[in-house]
């Protein structure tokens, strides 16, 4: 019985229509006299109906079948009596008054319910992925993802783009994450790498003189994972010659209004901009949610000369004090002012000071050590008035900046001032070329090696690295980076002096980017590009917590596939073959 329609792509003018369909078994309601199944295909839900008094064989057939039997049937489309209908479904007026039937297979009972919003634990829902994805919710998911990224394909496919695939197989290097490696047979005690990213070949694909490239890319990265991580990813990859930050920036807003389009949703471009060091101070992150407000506050200078030796002593060591004043959150309980401060010592800080603003007066272990001009030169930096709390951070920029932004974040959630209705784009831009590594004693890239400093920078180089601005650029959605790139370096003795600045020698450079070094001495264009989190930004979209939503077989957050119970050990002659040897733990 090959079908002839999907359920849902039927309706009432349809009505008297022979047709044929196939899927799984819904539900089953016996009414004694009428059997009644939901149908249910990738498509949706159709109702039909069996009567004894239409095929009593039909009839028989479906007392048998049960939730996730495969069967096929045939019938003629009817109107649903008026008291009937349900306007819950897409084919709520219709049924199928079904004449023939047939079995195509039998199933178990499922392990936990086929439909959506069930609490069941991951685990078992990865370990029977393939029920899962029956499920509508977890079908939407893929199906968004399938159209998201034909959009990105059809619109840089007008825009002149070509898709290119790049090794996966590949040279492990320095820097970012932990490479997955691949044992070579043929060449013993040699490994490949899985890619991180196509950097470094989408950077030879301008040297080749490509000009627009892109690549919906697999990436593979061995860290430890969260709910936005998996060791197998996939990103979009975009490279583009001859191009500064306004021609890609330019580029990715157009596209970001057709991709929301999949969704039904309007945004306005262009989307505003922020400065690396503006979102740190305001913010307290480089990835910052403007949903809300609770903007952060630099007392540093006003506070320059305070006597409360928590705040100068981190003052005179180079070190910032800020605030947020949490309005109208002066009612908080003390203990919930308490687990406040638990974490900010658990981001980094020794303490966290506070003052509540009564009424008609300051409620404060801190008031005492501080004058009434700086009291006052504080609320009103802090636009503070009755039935707010104002929360300090004194320490390096670094711990304050972060110790703040979690606040900020905890704040929101607390208060529940984070509408997840709203769409909040906003550019990054001007992010450092280099922090500095104090365990490794070294810069290090804080992009990657591959970005171009800012122009009027590169006199920096030498005397002051850390103050370098980077070419560089991200998107933030929501609080969520969703991509990132930057203006590359395209010529060798710059990339050889990044590399030296990150403490890499020249003959380490050549073993591991020689190739790269050579291709910049053919004539390579000014390029730059950017990568978008596919995973990140379909979850966003669909309104999930977890990528894990949104992929069709991920893994856990161990890194395990309970599908396949995948990793696993490999027999004695594998391991001989890569001449490998396992060493007890």
């Amino acid at each position: 019985m090959k079908r002839t329609h999907n359920a849902t792509s039927l309706d009432v003018k349809d009505i008297g229509v022979e047709v044929i369909l196939n899927g799984w078994v819904d539900s089953r309601r016996d009414h004694g006299g009428l059997i009644f199944i939901d149908l249910r295909d990738r498509s949706g839900i159709i109702q039909v109906v069996f009567s004894p008094e239409v095929n009593l064989e039909a009839f028989h057939l479906a007392e048998q079948v049960r939730s996730e039997y495969v069967v096929g049937v045939q019938g003629k489309v009817s109107h649903r009596p008026a008291d009937t209908e349900n306007p819950n479904l897409k084919t709520g007026k219709i049924e199928i008054y079904v004449d023939k039937m047939e079995l195509m297979n039998s199933a178990k009972t499922p392990p936990f319910y086929i439909e959506d919003g069930i609490e069941v634990d991951e685990n078992l829902r990865l370990k029977y992925r393939y029920l899962d994805l029956r499920r509508e919710e977890m079908r939407k998911n893929l199906m968004l993802r399938h159209r998201v990224v034909k959009t990105m394909r059809d619109y840089l496919d007008d825009k002149g783009f070509i898709e290119v695939e790049t090794p996966i197989l590949t040279k492990s290097s320095p820097e970012g994450a932990r490479d997955y490696l691949v044992p070579s047979r043929v060449h013993h005690g040699e490994f490949f790498a899985l890619p991180q990213s196509p950097q470094i070949f989408k950077q030879l694909l301008m040297v080749s003189g490509l000009e627009k490239y892109f690549q919906v890319a697999r990436c593979f990265r061995d860290e430890d994972l969260r709910a936005d991580r998996q060791p197998e990813f996939t990103q979009l990859d975009i490279e583009m010659s001859f191009v500064d930050e306004e021609d890609i920036i330019t580029l990715i807003e157009a596209m970001m209004v057709l991709i929301f389009e999949q969704v039904k949703r309007d945004i306005t471009i262009p989307f505003p901009r922020l400065s690396y060091d503006e979102a740190m101070k305001k913010y307290g992150s480089d990835a910052p949610d403007l949903r809300f407000g609770f903007e952060i506050v630099d007392l540093t200078e006003l506070l320059a000369d305070v006597e409360f030796k928590v705040f100068s002593s981190a003052i005179n060591s180079g070190g910032a004090v800020r605030a947020i004043n949490a309005k109208g959150c002066a009612s908080f309980k003390r203990r919930e002012i308490d687990s406040l401060g638990s974490m900010a010592v658990e981001y980094g800080a020794r303490g966290m000071a506070w003052i509540v603003v009564a009424e008609n007066e300051l409620k404060s272990p801190i008031t005492k050590f501080l004058s009434e001009t700086q009291i006052e030169q504080i609320l009103n930096a802090l636009s503070a008035e009755p039935g707010d709390l104002i929360l300090f951070a004194a320490d390096s920029h670094e711990v304050v900046s972060r110790v703040l932004g979690v606040l900020r974040l905890e704040l929101a959630k607390r208060l529940e001032l984070i509408d997840k209705n709203e769409l909040n784009f906003v550019w990054l831009y001007d992010f450092p070329l280099f922090e500095y590594d104090k365990d490794e004693e070294r810069y290090v890239a804080v992009h990657h090696m591959f970005t171009s400093p800012r122009v009027s920078d590169l006199d920096l180089l030498d005397s002051n690295p850390g103050a370098v601005k980077a070419r560089a650029y991200d998107l933030v959605l929501n609080g969520t980076e969703i991509g990132g790139g930057s203006i590359r370096i395209h010529r060798r003795d710059w990339q050889e002096k990044m590399f030296k600045l990150l403490g890499m020698s020249m003959e380490e450079a050549r073993d591991k980017f020689g190739y790269m070094l050579d291709a910049f001495e053919y004539g390579t264009p000014p390029h730059g590009g950017i990568a978008f989190g596919i995973d990140r930004l379909i979850m966003i979209m669909s309104g999930r917590n977890s990528i894990r939503d949104v992929i069709a077989f991920p893994k856990t957050q161990s890194a395990a596939c309970p599908l396949t119970d995948a990793p696993s050990t490999v027999s004695a002659k594998q391991l001989r073959e890569l001449a490998l040897k396992i060493r007890d733990k």
